[in-house]
């Protein structure tokens, strides 16, 4: 009796073990194609194109475009920014200026345009920044905000890099696209 106990036992115990495996597997698929779905990889042609262009990862791109505008290529922020990755006409002019392209701000409503001047200005930050967060944060905010927060040391590390957002709205903000960045190198990337 206890053996035909005993091997009933590890019967129940195996269907358990298969059962929650199982749920398991199903679990992380659903989350899987949730992720896939929520985070799309819209206008592939001009981000793979303009990534590579200008060194910025792709998987960056898509995560600033999905933060501030998702993907809505017609999308006006309060503060005037403009498109798929909400390039201000400030901005947008001085980097044409750079490139030395005649171009009107109405062109920013234009996909490719506007991914095009958003990975430049990613490149542009980069090379100055040197770290993706601090370039986040410039992207989001301005530089005059992060260069603020800079000349706090409570916000640098020994090197003067952005370690921390003075700003509970702001890291909040820095912190979602953080997130997204590494979402979409998961989800596309590894």
């Amino acid at each position: 009796m206890n053996f035909k106990n005993a091997v009933q036992r590890s019967a129940v115990i195996i269907v358990i073990l298969v059962l929650s495996i199982g749920i398991g597997y199903a679990y992380h698929l659903i989350g899987h194609r949730i992720d896939l779905a929520s985070h799309p990889r819209e206008y592939e042609e001009y981000v793979a194109r303009y990534a590579a262009e200008y060194g910025v990862p792709e998987y960056v791109v898509y995560a600033v475009i999905h933060q501030v505008s998702e993907f809505q290529s017609n999308k006006v922020s309060d503060d005037g920014r403009i498109g798929l990755m909400q390039l201000s006409p400030d901005t947008f002019r001085s980097l044409t200026a750079i490139t030395r392209e005649e171009l009107d701000t109405g062109i920013l409503y234009d996909p490719e345009t506007n991914i095009k001047y958003g990975t430049y200005y990613l490149s542009y930050l980069f090379t100055e920044h040197n770290r993706w967060k601090t370039v986040l944060s410039v992207y989001l905010f301005d530089k005059k905000t992060v260069e603020d927060w800079c000349a706090d040391s409570d916000n640098t590390d020994e090197n003067g890099n952005l370690i921390r957002i003075p700003d509970s709205d702001a890291r909040e903000r820095v912190e979602d696209a953080e997130e997204a960045v590494e979402l979409y190198q998961e989800l596309y990337y590894n």
